[in-house]
Formats: structure tokens, sequence, C-alpha cells
């Protein structure tokens, strides 16, 4: 229904490795489709490992975190696309826009995947409106801009409150040492997958 046919370079790269559950570091530019590349991947698996226990409403099963609510509203946009035949639910949590609306969109039904900024996200965590211990995935998209951004705090709180159990994917156009360090820190021996020149790169991630 999307149109898609074939995988763009970043796909054809990251689909396969995530799809065996490992953590990834995906070093690609915007507009790449990389968006399509985690969404797939969260849906398959979600569909293929479906809850034996009871759902609960505030209890995503995956996380997508990104720097700006444009950016995040893009990304909830490709989900509902994407997952339209799923009836996989998809809730967005971002700062200038209704606080009581998004509440309300998690307190009222059960969602599987929530898209969101950190300052947000980090507010509903502490308000306890949301709980990630039942979080299977998490994924960190434009995560240098992020850090640039100053969500370095953020970022460490939120993925303070996920199990450890959780695959940790980052996507980034460029890895500086801040996204070396948090990828040593939160991922587990992550594959790099790059379709990005490695002098243009500015890398410091070592495997």
């Amino acid at each position: 229904d999307t149109g898609y046919t074939e995988p763009t370079p970043i796909q054809g790269k990251a689909i396969p490795i995530i799809m065996r559950r490992k953590d990834v570091i995906g070093i690609a530019q915007t507009g790449t489709g990389k968006t399509a590349a985690f969404l797939i991947t969260i849906f398959n698996d979600q569909l293929c490992n479906p809850p034996e226990a009871e759902r609960f409403v505030g209890e995503p099963r995956a996380l997508v975190i990104a720097p700006t609510r444009e950016l995040v509203m893009q990304i909830a946009a490709d989900a509902e696309e994407l997952g339209k035949h799923t009836g996989l639910q998809v809730a967005t949590l971002i700062g200038g826009m209704d606080y009581q609306k998004q509440l309300n969109r998690l307190t009222n039904s059960v969602v599987d995947l929530v898209v969101a900024t950190p300052g947000r996200l980090r507010d509903h965590i502490m308000r306890k409106s949301i709980d990630l211990s039942e979080l299977r995935a998490v994924i960190l998209d434009e995560a240098d801009e992020m850090l640039d951004l100053g969500f370095k705090d953020d970022l460490e709180f939120i993925l303070g409150h996920a199990p450890e159990s959780r695959r940790t994917l980052m996507f980034s156009a460029t890895v500086p040492k801040s996204i070396a360090t948090l990828a040593k820190s939160y991922q587990k021996n992550a594959v790099r997958v790059s379709t990005v020149a490695e002098k243009s790169q500015h890398t410091d991630i070592q495997y």
C-alpha cells in the first residue's frame, strides 16, 4: 500500500541485523529510509511475539525517541501508515501540544508504540503516567542531534527506567565521541551499519 518495492541501502543493511535481535548503531543521513527500517522491525517483532500476560494502559512495548516534535510527528505518521493493517496502536508525546490529550491517550487505551521527545517523555515518567518496564526495544533517532540539543541527562534518565532485556537501536548522521560513549553505556555488542562515507562520519566508536 505504501509503494515500497526495494529497500534503501540503510534498510538493506540494518533490517536483517535487527531481525536477529541485535543492538544496532546505524549511520545514515536524514531522508534515507532509516525510519522505515526500525518501524518495520518493531512491528514484525510485536506481531511475531504477542504478549503472554495481560496488557495494561501506559505500558508500551516499543519506544522511539527523537529530538524535535516535528520529527516525532513525522515518525508517528510513518508508523500509522506502515502499521495500518497490524492493529498496533501508536501514541505521541511532545511538548507544545495538549498535555491532557496525550495523557488521555496513554491512560484510556493500550498502546504498543510510543514516539516521544526526551523532555516530555521524562515528564510523563516522573508523573508515573507511563511505565517502561515492558519495553522490548528503544530507538534513539537522530541521536547526535539530541545530544547537541542538551538531552543527555534526559536520555540517561529514560534509559535508566527501561529494562535491561530491551534492545537499543541508535540512528545518527554522525558518530562523535558523545554518541560513542552513549552506545557503549547502553548497547550490548552493537553492530554498526553505515551508508555514510568514512571521511564524513567523524566517528570515535571502536568495534
